[in-house]
């Protein structure tokens, strides 16, 4: 009998001993990680594709006041309420961080103390983003104003609130890979548009639905799903639900309105705001690549 207490008291201890290997953080690789200093002026533009200011500024914060990143209106979730926290380059926000932090935050999606990050953030997304964008973006932020004050912490239910098991999690769902593979002779402005979709711009995140873990449904991208909030639906924009031109959609982002007249609404406002923000060739790249996306719903 204690020959088998032995045994499986070995078992155990070779089990968690794989289970918190398995759930470790695994951040860049030194080759990886980005290098600075990068430039402000173009991380001005990822700023915008990101929507950096919808999720980390005030809820209905205008004007300038969208580029104070003190932490922003709660995701409400079936999993928990998650905050967008203080991103800001003052001491409660990223201050205090090295590019290396910010680059492991957003491509792998982990804290400088070594935790997990919850994938409200969506660095699932940001995994596709280039080091020099990282770079890039982490200049802009440094130039806007610090702002003092944490945001409340996330109220998680077990066994979500166990943070390390994220690290299984994102063992299946955390790829920076592309989602749509293109073919060697794609148009240019369809691969620098699925590179603002499916990175910076995160539109799968919404767009997408979702599996019974969180994960976005790959088979179904971008074909429209369940609000993650639970209030309603998050249309489609494949070309199938759209039905719209790549010159519909790139003036739809630029002016917020519809083909037939309809103005933009709803969660999308933020968003339509912020594409506005971006170049005619961005918002143009952006169209072409969902006008090539395939036809048919999955």
């Amino acid at each position: 009998m204690k020959r088998l207490h032995a045994a499986l008291a070995g078992v155990a201890t070779l089990f968690a001993m794989a289970a918190w290997m398995l759930t470790a953080p695994q951040p860049l690789a030194a080759d990886e990680v980005a290098q600075g200093p990068g430039n402000a002026v173009a991380g001005a533009r990822l700023f915008n594709a990101g929507g950096c200011a919808s999720c980390h500024a005030a809820k209905g914060a205008k004007g300038e006041a969208r580029l104070r990143l003190g932490g922003g209106a709660a995701l409400e979730t079936p999993f928990g309420r998650f905050q967008p926290p203080n991103i800001s380059p003052g001491p409660d926000g990223i201050g205090g961080w090295s590019l290396t932090d910010f680059d492991n935050a957003m491509r792998r999606g982990m804290a400088p103390d070594g935790r997990h990050y919850y994938p409200a953030f969506p660095y699932t997304s940001y995994a596709r983003m280039t080091a020099g964008d990282i770079a890039d973006l982490f200049a802009y932020l440094k130039t806007l104003p610090p702002v003092a004050g944490k945001v409340p912490e996330n109220a998680v239910a077990f066994p979500y609130n166990i943070r390390r098991g994220i690290g299984l999690w994102k063992r299946v769902y955390l790829d920076a890979a592309p989602v749509v593979p293109l073919p060697a002779d794609a148009p240019a402005d369809v691969r620098a548009g699925r590179y603002l979709v499916e990175g910076p711009g995160h539109c799968g995140e919404c767009h997408t639905p979702r599996d019974g873990f969180g994960g976005t449904d790959r088979a179904h991208w971008l074909a429209g799903g369940p609000d993650a909030e639970g209030k309603g639906k998050v249309p489609g924009i494949t070309p199938a639900a759209l039905k719209w031109s790549a010159a519909e959609i790139g003036e739809y982002l630029k002016t917020g309105f519809t083909p037939d007249y309809d103005s933009v609404g709803g969660s999308m406002v933020e968003v339509q705001a912020n594409m506005a923000a971006l170049s005619d060739a961005d918002r143009a790249a952006i169209a072409a690549y969902l006008a090539a996306l395939p036809q048919e719903k999955p």
